[in-house]
């Protein structure tokens, strides 16, 4: 059954909602809150929709690569594609192809000089670039067979974070905080955090509610300073006064409530509540100085900033990010994404890549093996992936003396997956010889959006949003659940 629209039961309450806006002022914000939960207009324990059957996942961390990494540097060996390096690509298998820049009469194969080994008790094979990974290889459900149809960076992390190419849709967290709701009443179901190089071209899209109500769209937090903008009380005004405000705010947003129905003053008063709430709870969850030693050093939240790979910035960002991302599941968070930017390797991709595993190899294993210790990892599932690979071919644009870099290639690339009710221990999917295509098992994003939402507990096809006349759901009309993924 679908959950309908919040807005459907907007207009039957409206006796209550005078009651309260006209006498809030002996029962203040409290009241009012608790009304709009019962009413099912706040994201709260008390109002959590149910799952459509039993979960395995609770809660969820996508460690979002930007830029699209080349998975056959990384994850998926083509000793022939080593074979033919600098050959051409036979002209039918470029027919009706798109690339973002390379030129087709001057495309040459590129093998790849890294090393590949087998790890674990799956034997599963990881590029030399992933020493820390390779400890967690069992835990691990690696994906060689991804596949989507945007070559571009902004559709392309649209569709890998919302299911659709287009603008204005909401992103998998806002999903699932609507279809499950928030366990942490002080702090938001959504979380997003960022260590950036040249930003993400979606902007706040990699995070919006779409056409949700905006108390389901993530919310940006800073891993330094105030977590989130304007959140501080100014020191002139006291915890009186700015109950009073609060108080005083709610009130005239829910007459205004009254007079129209609209859902997101529903939201605009969620927001003030919860940001009373984090003012308390945020700058705790920041403060690493109850963490071990032993764990700072384990994330390397302590490694030299300035390193000679040029990750100087990078390295304690990243890291401090991936361990606030396990004391925000442990707090209750619903979905957290981790943006690193910019996997983006035109050229320089071999100095590029060793950057960008330096700076996330080390703190992803060590968020893997923090959460089983934790015994949180059962319910959490992690995920890690960009929003496309990268090309077998070399990049070759005129401007490039040498061809060092390779171009985007949303045909076949790799993603992982573990915790939160996934088999680890295993490769699902191949690719054929030189990386071109899937050859076995083909995963579309919709089909990872789809066993997502199930390992929540949630039918694809029935966690659904009316909007502008239609249904809307996060796999459109199409995704099937990848079953080979589930323990």
């Amino acid at each position: 059954m679908p959950f309908p629209p919040q807005s459907h039961s907007e207009q039957s309450l409206l006796n209550r909602r005078r009651f309260f806006a006209t006498g809030a002022s002996g029962l203040g914000t409290l009241a009012l809150a608790s009304l709009l939960k019962e009413e099912g207009l706040l994201a709260s324990e008390n109002s959590t929709p149910q799952a459509h059957f039993a979960p395995k996942a609770k809660r969820c961390i996508y460690l979002f690569m930007e830029g699209g990494p080349s998975q056959m540097d990384l994850f998926d060996p083509k000793p022939k594609l080593n074979e033919l390096d600098g050959q051409p690509m036979p002209d039918s298998m470029l027919k009706d192809i798109k690339f973002a820049f390379i030129q087709k009469e001057a495309a040459r194969l590129m093998g790849s000089p890294r090393t590949f080994k087998r790890y674990g008790e799956c034997g599963m094979e990881l590029s030399d670039l992933l020493p820390h990974l390779s400890t967690c290889v069992d835990d691990i459900a690696m994906i060689r067979s991804m596949h989507c149809e945007q070559f571009n960076h902004l559709p392309g992390q649209l569709m890998m974070l919302t299911g659709s190419d287009l603008q204005g849709r909401p992103t998998l967290g806002s999903w699932l905080n609507y279809g499950l709701g928030s366990e942490s009443s002080n702090l938001p179901g959504y979380v997003v955090l960022a260590t950036l190089g040249r930003g993400l071209p979606g902007g706040a899209s990699s995070w919006s509610s779409g056409f949700l109500p905006s108390q389901y769209a993530g919310t940006l937090f800073r891993n330094q300073g105030s977590p989130v903008l304007n959140l501080e009380t100014p020191q002139q005004v006291s915890s009186a006064a700015q109950m009073r405000s609060l108080q005083a705010i709610n009130e005239l947003n829910g007459l205004r409530f009254e007079q129209v129905g609209n859902p997101e003053i529903a939201s605009r008063i969620n927001a003030y509540e919860l940001a009373f709430r984090m003012q308390q709870t945020a700058p705790e969850l920041l403060d690493l100085s109850g963490e071990t030693k032993t764990t700072l050093e384990e994330y390397g939240v302590t490694r030299d900033e300035a390193s000679k790979s040029g990750t100087a910035g990078f390295l304690g960002s990243y890291a401090r990010n991936c361990l606030l991302a396990r004391r925000m599941v442990e707090r209750g968070v619903r979905f957290v994404t981790l943006f690193l930017s910019t996997w983006d390797h035109h050229s320089s991709l071999d100095s590029g890549l060793e950057r960008y595993t330096q700076i996330s190899d080390q703190p992803v294993a060590a968020l893997l093996k923090d959460l089983k210790r934790r015994g949180l990892l059962d319910e959490t599932l992690v995920v890690w992936g960009g929003e496309f690979g990268r090309t077998p071919l070399g990049e070759n644009r005129v401007n490039f003396k040498k061809v060092t870099g390779r171009d985007h290639h949303p045909y076949s690339f790799s993603m992982w997956m573990a915790g939160g009710g996934i088999k680890g221990g295993q490769t699902i999917g191949e690719t054929d010889e030189i990386g071109w295509g899937v050859a076995k098992d083909p995963i579309h994003v919709h089909d990872l959006h789809a066993t997502i939402l199930h390992l929540f507990g949630l039918n694809h096809e029935e966690l659904t949003y009316r909007f502008q006349g239609r249904d809307f759901r996060l796999t459109d009309v199409e995704g099937t659940v990848v079953q080979r993924l589930l323990a």
